[in-house]
Formats: C-alpha cells, structure tokens, sequence
C-alpha cells in the first residue's frame, strides 16, 4: 500500500472505532460488537506500523529514534508529498 492508502485505512479504521464505541456503550456485552472492536483495534494498529516504518511518524509522540526527534523530518504526514 502507498502512503495515502495507508493514510485513508487508518482514518476508516478510526471511524469504524468510534462508531463501535458509541455503539458499546450503550450495548456493552454484544459480542459481535466486542469482536469487531478488537479486529478493527488490530488493523489499525498494523496500518498505524506499515505508514510509521515506511512514511515516518504520523504523530509527534511516535518519534521512534533515540538518535533525533525525527518528528521534524519533512514532509509531514498531512503533506500531500508524504502520501504518494
């Protein structure tokens, strides 16, 4: 995947999420609902991994160097440079 497919499965992973938990909330022992929340939890953490290893990080508490806060490095993630 390049980086704006990556980019847009992390932000249809978010929403996935946030529906379920509104959902949850009010039917918290559904269980097929309890089982989505954990694969979609799942894939966006695997997404998040694949854009922060190959794009750099998309948020400034990912810097994943001890080296240097490679936060600052361009482009940044909303960039559309970043995401081809």
């Amino acid at each position: 995947m390049n980086g704006n497919n990556l980019m847009c499965a992390i932000q249809m992973y978010d929403f996935y999420l946030y529906e379920l938990n509104l959902y949850l909330d009010t039917h918290p022992t559904d269980r097929q609902a309890l089982d989505l929340f954990k694969k979609y939890t799942e894939l966006k953490a695997a997404a998040y991994d694949a854009y922060i290893s190959k794009y750099g990080p998309i948020t400034a508490d990912q810097s994943s160097t001890d080296e240097r806060f490679n936060w600052v490095d361009d482009p940044w993630p909303w960039e559309r440079s970043a995401n081809r």
